[in-house]
């Protein structure tokens, strides 16, 4: 990823916070077919050994969870990354004060993303899968008036609908991040992309993202 300095996300906490707020990934993978690319939400979960992981999950229809099979991967060290995208926008040339000066402005685009790279693994033991689904179900039902619950779903039925997925388990080795928010410009340039980002709708915390009042 092309990374000036002044972009550059260098707080593993910082990154793995946009993770968690935006947690539906893109994950690539390179296997005897090329390239694999994948869109699920991954849940940042750390071990008892302390290493960073995201769990997911894939349909067994889903041909990446044979990706180990081949020839030439080793299944217990499959290169992958998952790509988190955090909030982005058009920057218009007509928010920024030197466009009245002298008109010498151009549009951009801003934008938050963060690159998880590690070695992935497959999981299909029940135990996991419950473990899993049930942590990920209690993430988004949170704050709802009347929470649905993984318990409120028949036994057998949820066995059959574990039968039918995988899990999915990135060790994350490194991590990568990039903070695009005009943050070398002038403040009076960030607070016209900022009203300008709320004139066309972007929340008050997206527009701060953006305009680099927030990391």
């Amino acid at each position: 990823m092309y990374q000036p300095k002044h972009f550059a996300m260098t707080d593993d906490d910082a990154m793995m916070a946009v993770a968690r707020a935006y947690p539906f990934a893109t994950l690539v993978t390179d296997g005897d077919q090329g390239l694999c690319i994948d869109h699920l939400p991954l849940m940042v979960e750390q071990t008892s050994q302390g290493k960073l992981v995201l769990r997911g999950h894939i349909a067994r229809a889903n041909a990446l969870w044979r990706l180990g099979e081949g020839e030439r991967v080793d299944a217990a060290a499959i290169e992958a990354v998952a790509i988190f995208h955090g909030p982005d926008a058009y920057i218009s040339p007509g928010w920024y004060p030197d466009k009245r000066r002298h008109g010498r402005v151009v549009p951009t685009w801003n934008y938050q993303v963060v690159h998880a790279h590690g070695r992935l693994a497959f999981q299909r033991e029940s135990d996991w899968l419950s473990s899993h689904l049930t942590t990920l179900v209690d993430r988004f039902e949170a704050g709802r008036e009347a929470p649905w619950s993984v318990h409120d779903a028949p036994e057998d039925y949820l066995e059959g609908m574990r039968r039918g997925i995988v899990g999915v388990e990135l060790e994350v080795t490194r991590l990568e991040g990039k903070h695009k928010a005009s943050q070398h410009k002038a403040q009076e340039e960030r607070e016209g992309i900022r009203d300008g980002l709320r004139g066309d709708g972007h929340s008050a915390r997206n527009a701060a993202v953006l305009c680099g009042d927030q990391p």
